[in-house]
């Protein structure tokens, strides 16, 4: 250990004695300082103009759409180090000097080691630089979260750990300094793109994945240790390092070229073995560092996959003829589409992954006219020749269909999980630019594995909205349509239409009956009322021209809907568009509700009945939805198009806020019976679903998921809350956080530029 340290500290004595190590520290001051003086700045400023302030840590380190420090900075590592590294070895070879160290009592691993531990506490003031921005974050910033930061930095110093071995690896294959940084920028580039190299090769692909050293910081950045990407660092550069003493052993010796090889390819070997092994699943562990365990799954979704016992199989149908979402499951993005089940199989390391590639016409989507003068054959030829799929392992529509009916799927991009004990559930991609599933939908699809999960009988034969239909007025994006995200189907739920001609279904969980245009035969009722009995939850939803059917339905419960419909004139919209928000008590009761008042929302209703609660039968009432401003029931004007509307006091017209919506519990034997009511069947139609007006912000969609989970006594949707994040307000002021941008943008680079010209030139002088 002792040659170890003097070589190292010769080293850095002939480092900080050269301009090179002095002008790379400061150029990387200047580089860093002004990324995070400028981001803190800028976030401070933000909060000065009255902007909401929120994950300030994740934001200022991690976020590389906001301009995190963190990523920024490891994208510039690699251009340090190549000039950092050129001179290590190259010098020694190239002055001779390497004659007194084979003659001094050291051994080759010893000199290697040596070279390498002065990379390593340059390395360790480089990351001192960074410690200095989050000292000074950390006084900033409220609550500041500290533990995934600083896993962060140890990231980038691991990081910067494989590149300076990769450099000195380098370095000891050459005498010429120069030729040295291009090697080393040629293997790092190699590192960087060798994870896209031959993924269509089963066996190959898992080493070349592994052996990629792109985003491998990513994880510790995010606040993530996972054994592979720790132990990925020790072993990329005990590799280097090992490399790096057989060339040197071999310059010494005069040994063979032959003989050299095979060690090279020995330290290989092992080294490929050591990263399979260390990849797979059931060998990793994770630490989470991050105040909310933002990088694991939640406590629900961990509750669901312990009850998976056995083998689980996630079988991806990818279509040829899918131009939208094709590239997810080619070969080349395995490991890639892999990663988003990474979260999953590191509670269930078990989980198989399987791809079957067919053509078929895809459904729902219009083919361009390029594409219809093709078969579909020649069209799926076209993509096995871009794709290198081979044709033989492609199914022809008549194949796949004989083994599974991905016709209902519209033939789109799908994954299939299947439990050894043969219970099957398809997990979709949605339309839009977020494609892919999350925690929500995924955890929603095992957990119908698991369990047995709520089923929404919609009531049919009555005019009522309809499920399977299109149209503006219909329910279909909600109740079927697979390719919504917030599909009932999509969220754990099975939707199906009931008839009230015989007795509801033991299996039904949850009753939607929506806005119906004739009234109950007496043997309906009698049907109705059964299910009403027994406890059953119930959504109904009415308009202000139903009132005369609805009325008597919604008297069972002891609620009215008040005469006329809701207006509020405004300058853009039809006056009886009306916002609501939900009530203090909503919030309560469901947190759904909670975010739409938190980020600014509303529920949008375009014809609306205010609802009032009379007779008490038995029920407990809370008010879910109010008007957002003082409206009145227009009792008059039927014509909103060419008529205007005015307030008439006289004719029973009051100007107040209303309740649109309420909910009504009451105790059931052993369980509570919840029923939602609202006064508006169009806020959760197709057309009101996909409308935007421009300045309202409306999150209808907000509350089909509140009100269903609510009403499946939160089983589903499932609940992927979080802790609150703490780090929401700075401590200092503007002012002080633009010092601090001057002083460690200019002030601190020209203090360390000071520190080296008065060292240069004392070391000249002696």
């Amino acid at each position: 250990m002792r040659n170890i340290y003097d070589i190292a500290r010769a080293e850095l004595q002939s480092l900080f004695y050269s301009p090179i190590a002095w002008l790379i520290l400061i150029i990387f001051t200047f580089q860093s300082a002004g990324i995070f003086g400028g981001h803190l700045a800028g976030m401070v400023m933000g909060k000065e103009l009255g902007y909401s302030l929120s994950d300030l840590t994740y934001k200022l380190f991690v976020d590389q759409w906001s301009g995190g420090i963190f990523p920024v900075i490891q994208g510039y590592l690699y251009l340090y180090i190549p000039l950092l590294t050129m001179g290590v070895m190259s010098r020694e070879l190239s002055s001779g000097s390497i004659k007194l160290l084979y003659s001094s009592p050291v051994t080759n691993r010893q000199i290697i080691f040596g070279k390498y531990l002065s990379m390593m506490i340059y390395g360790l003031v480089m990351m001192f630089v960074l410690l200095i921005y989050i000292v000074v974050a950390w006084c900033s910033i409220k609550d500041f979260d500290y533990p995934m930061v600083f896993t962060g930095l140890l990231g980038l110093y691991l990081l910067l750990c494989v590149y300076a071995a990769v450099g000195l690896f380098m370095s000891s294959l050459t005498s010429y300094q120069v030729v040295a940084a291009m090697l080393t920028l040629t293997i790092l580039g190699v590192l960087n793109y060798v994870g896209s190299m031959w993924q269509d090769v089963e066996f190959v692909r898992e080493i070349t994945y592994w052996l990629s050293i792109s985003g491998r910081a990513n994880e510790f950045i995010r606040g993530l240790i996972c054994s592979e990407d720790l132990l990925y660092f020790i072993i990329v550069t005990a590799m280097f390092l090992t490399l790096a003493t057989i060339r040197l052993q071999a310059a010494r010796q005069k040994q063979r070229w032959t003989k050299t090889s095979g060690q090279y390819l020995g330290v290989i070997m092992v080294i490929v073995v050591l990263g399979y092994f260390t990849s797979r699943p059931s060998l990793m562990t994770y630490y989470d560092a991050t105040a909310t365990k933002r990088n694991t799954l939640t406590e629900r979704s961990q509750e669901v996959i312990s009850q998976l016992k056995g083998g689980l199989t996630i079988t991806t149908y990818v279509n040829l003829l899918d131009d939208n979402n094709i590239y997810w499951g080619v070969p080349s993005a395995y490991k890639s589409d892999q990663q988003n089940f990474r979260h999953y199989t590191r509670f269930k390391p078990e989980i198989e992954m399987k791809y079957v590639y067919y053509y078929d016409t895809l459904l729902g989507v219009e083919p361009s006219r390029y594409m219809q003068t093709k078969s579909l054959k020649e069209r799926a030829h076209e993509a096995m020749t871009i794709y290198g799929l081979d044709s033989t392992k492609v199914l022809t529509p008549e194949q796949i269909r004989a083994k599974i009916d991905l016709v209902r799927e519209d033939n789109w991009f799908v994954r299939v999980l299947e439990r050894e004990s043969g219970e099957k559930t398809f997990l979709r991609i949605f339309r839009g630019m977020d494609r892919m599933p999350k925690e929500a939908e995924i955890t929603a699809a095992m957990k119908r594995l698991a369990m047995k999960l709520p089923i929404v009988g919609v009531v049919t034969g009555h005019g009522e909205r309809n499920i399977h239909q299109t149209g503006d007025r219909n329910y279909t994006a909600f109740g079927e349509d697979r390719h919504f995200r917030y599909a009932l189907m999509n969220q754990g739920f099975d939707v199906k239409e009931v008839s009230l001609d015989n007795e509801i279904p033991e299996e039904i969980n949850i009753l939607l009956l929506a806005e119906m245009r004739s009234p109950f035969t007496p043997e309906q009722r009698v049907n109705w009322e059964k299910y009403v009995a027994r406890g059953g939850n119930l959504i109904i939803l009415s308009e202000p021209n139903r009132r005369d059917v609805m009325g008597p339905v919604l008297a069972d419960f002891g609620v009215q809907m008040v005469p006329g419909i809701l207006v509020k004139p405004t300058k853009d919209f039809a006056p009886e568009l009306i916002q609501t928000l939900p009530t203090r008590e909503a919030c309560e009761q469901i947190y759904y509700f909670g975010a739409i008042l938190d980020q600014g929302y509303c529920v949008t209703m375009p014809s609306a009945s205010a609802l009032t609660y009379g007779e008490d039968k038995g029920f407990k009432l809370t008010p879910l939805f109010e008007t957002d401003s003082l409206v009145w029931n227009e009792l008059q004007t039927t014509d909103f198009v060419d008529d205007s509307v005015s307030l008439d006091v006289a004719s029973g017209e009051v100007q107040q806020k209303y309740i649109t919506s309420v909910a009504l519990t009451r105790q059931v034997g052993e369980r509570e019976q919840r029923i939602i009511i609202l006064g508006d069947a169009d806020c959760i139609s197709n057309g009101e679903l996909s409308m935007g007006r421009a300045g309202i912000r409306s999150a209808n969609y907000t509350l089909i998921m509140g009100g269903f989970y609510w009403l499946s006594d939160g089983e589903v949707p499932i609940d992927v809350r979080r802790p609150a994040l703490l780090d929401d307000d700075y401590k200092v002021g503007g002012s002080l956080v633009r010092f601090w941008d001057i002083f460690l943008s200019w002030i601190l680079p020209c203090l360390m530029l000071v520190a080296a010209v008065f060292i240069l030139l004392r070391r000249r002088g002696r």
